[in-house]
């Protein structure tokens, strides 16, 4: 796939430093903890709507994830 790296550090990093798992993020956005970790190691591609998805379980905005 071609997830961006940096797509990655900017999807981790806030999680991370939130201290949320991947799990509960997952929970969150409501996306499987499965699609969440082929998005953080880039075997997926995220659509608009799980950037969405994400970028308010993280409480960011979806331009900070695709910037």
């Amino acid at each position: 796939m071609t997830t961006d790296k940096r797509f990655v550090t900017r999807l981790k990093q806030p999680r991370v430093n939130q201290g949320i798992t991947q799990d509960a993020l997952a929970e969150k956005a409501r996306i499987s903890r499965t699609h969440l970790a082929r998005l953080e190691f880039r075997q997926q591609d995220p659509t608009l709507g799980t950037l969405r998805k994400l970028a308010n379980a993280l409480k960011v905005n979806v331009g900070e994830l695709v910037e």
